[in-house]
């Protein structure tokens, strides 16, 4: 870790949320258990999905790939954040950590841009109902997400790759669980203008364009379910979009927190421990928003296990029993 060039730079080091060795079973017991909800309940989601051919509908193809997303987002920091806690070291290889920063950049774009898409086919199915199905074909669904992934990707490796032209100082230490742009650029000895002004364009892109749209979008949908006149009627379409809602306001909540964290000043690990809310809970939590009060993933994910299949047999059997029970007597 010696100052100057890239090329002699071997590596950083990674200070996390404690450094008090009798917090870290504690933090990786933690960490692990929401890993491993995290992973367990978007695969629920994403098997629910595939298996039964009711959802293979726009939103529940938009889901199951927010859900893709959501783990390979967490995947991204956690597992590497395990390892050092488990083997008592910190340090992160200079390649580890461009290849972490550029995954990381990818699947937040893309969990934005998802969102923004999943925002849109509500706005198309409450607003243009009749016309829903022809515009939202699977074709439009597939290039919607391809554009996503796209834009994702060119962002991503521009953020990368400014970074690689930067040379840095003897302190390497980033106060964070993983290799955060914005903390790796401030441990730079080089000029970083031009770093910073690429990172505001990319979070006006990533972020600003995103919630524009969504806003537009929920607009248009609020103004759409005043004009309904019955109260099931707009209970009924508001319902429709209530999960995604939900899962929009607590993503960008935790986003816009994490942000103004990071602009005050305070304790070294308090932008890490705010970081946790969007990158780690914020996926743990999208499953049970979409599947607690969502009828259809409970009977696909019933129909998966079998339950349906066991239970359907017994059911019409009583049923049939009682009819000829019935016309004996």
């Amino acid at each position: 870790m010696e100052p100057g060039n890239l090329t002699r730079v071997s590596g950083f080091l990674l200070l996390g949320f404690s450094e008090g060795p009798e917090l870290q079973p504690l933090i990786f017991g933690l960490f692990l258990s929401m890993y491993m909800i995290t992973v367990f309940g978007n695969m629920l989601i994403i098997l629910a999905v595939s298996s039964d051919s009711h959802l293979h509908t726009p939103m529940y193809f938009f889901l199951a790939n927010l859900s893709f997303v959501d783990i390979c987002f967490t995947s991204t920091t956690i597992p590497k954040m395990l390892m050092n806690i488990q083997r008592e070291r910190k340090v992160i290889t200079y390649a580890d950590c461009i290849t972490q920063m550029y995954f990381f950049l990818l699947f937040a774009g893309l969990d934005n841009y998802i969102l923004t898409v999943m925002a849109y086919d509500r706005f198309l199915a409450i607003c243009h109902p009749l016309h829903y199905m022809i515009i939202m074909n699977p074709r439009l669904c597939g290039l919607l997400v391809l554009m996503s992934w796209i834009m994702s990707i060119l962002h991503s490796l521009l953020q990368c790759l400014m970074v690689l032209r930067l040379s840095f100082c003897t302190i390497l230490e980033i106060p964070h669980f993983f290799c955060e742009i914005k903390q790796v650029v401030q441990l730079a000895c080089s000029d970083t203008f031009l770093n910073h002004m690429v990172m505001y364009f990319g979070a006006g892109l990533l972020g600003g364009g995103p919630l524009a749209g969504i806003l537009y979008s929920y607009s248009k949908i609020v103004f759409s379910i005043l004009r309904i006149s019955s109260s099931q009627g707009k209970y009924k379409a508001f319902s429709t979009c209530a999960s995604h809602l939900s899962v929009v306001s607590l993503f960008y909540c935790t986003s816009l927190g994490v942000y103004l964290s990071s602009a005050t000043p305070q304790s070294s690990h308090s932008g890490a421990t705010a970081s946790v809310m969007y990158t780690v809970a914020t996926p743990m939590l999208n499953p049970f928003i979409y599947s607690l009060r969502n009828k259809d993933i409970k009977r696909a994910l019933k129909r998966f296990f079998g339950k349906e299949t066991i239970k359907g047999p017994i059911v019409l059997g009583l049923k049939k029993m009682h009819m000829i029970a019935g016309l004996k007597a």
